[in-house]
């Protein structure tokens, strides 16, 4: 018994000093900025530059507007499958995965290609369109962690009883989808949104090609010319990533449970 314990318990602090080892060190180094003492001199400069608010809120505003589209695409598909059509899975499964076998700078290369200036849909000529472009960038990056987030939430629940017997309610499919489905799965719905997020904050090449003042860029800039400000910076990132998932889980214990309601 002792052994069987002892076991488990060393696996997980070596996986603990594997992760936050490097994490520690990053907050030491990013408080060096002043030789003689510990200082958080490097914090402030990076939380007082106007183009961190900037693109900050840029890319969370782009990771939101991501994070919608995708729940949009992926849970009524994702539904619709399993529910009347489960010998599409594996091609849709095929489909998005595709996202992590394309590198993202072929992705990016193809959409300049297909809506540059000269093409029939120009989105990139106009900054408007560009942000359009590359919210739907992210949509596609972000597509093999939403629909197996939201399949695993499917997976969870029994879809043909509930529909069944939301039908017999008299709801319609955008009721059953919005307060029967949906309120189901919000747990995995929030998951898949939560690595959306975090996928889109740090995303950096499809960002850069496309000329947009987005957060990735930014950190690589600011590695480039500082020495302490981008250790400052990534555990400033780290600190709002990891705030985000908290959030979101706080949120997914207040997740209604499940009900049927009629039309």
């Amino acid at each position: 018994m002792k052994r069987s314990r002892f076991l488990p318990w060393l696996g997980f602090l070596l996986g603990a000093a594997y992760f936050l080892l490097p994490l520690i060190a990053t907050v030491e180094f990013s408080m060096r900025i002043k030789r003689e003492a510990y200082s958080f001199g490097a914090y402030a400069n990076v939380l007082a530059d106007p183009a961190f608010r900037q693109t900050f809120t840029y890319s969370a505003t782009v990771a939101l507007f991501t994070i919608v589209i995708g729940t949009v695409l992926v849970v009524p598909a994702a539904y619709f499958v399993r529910l009347k059509l489960p010998a599409l899975r594996p091609f849709l499964e095929f489909i998005t995965l595709l996202p992590l076998v394309i590198p993202p700078i072929i992705l990016v290369f193809g959409y300049i290609r297909m809506f540059n200036s000269s093409s029939l849909l120009p989105l990139t000529s106009t900054a408007q369109g560009t942000n359009v472009l590359l919210t739907f960038g992210y949509v596609t990056l972000s597509l093999p962690y939403m629909y197996r987030a939201v399949d695993t939430g499917l997976r969870a629940i029994d879809v043909q009883t509930l529909t069944e017997a939301a039908t017999i309610l008299g709801a319609g499919t955008p009721t059953i989808l919005m307060r029967v489905i949906f309120p189901n799965i919000l747990i995995a719905v929030l998951s898949g949104a939560f690595l959306s997020f975090a996928i889109v904050i740090g995303e950096f090449v499809m960002a850069s090609l496309l000329n947009r003042p987005a957060f990735g860029p930014y950190m690589q800039i600011i590695g480039t010319n500082k020495a302490y400000e981008p250790a400052a910076l990534a555990i400033i990132a780290f600190i709002i990533t990891w705030g985000s998932m908290g959030m979101i889980q706080l949120l997914a214990r207040f997740a209604p449970k499940t009900t049927v309601h009629a039309d």
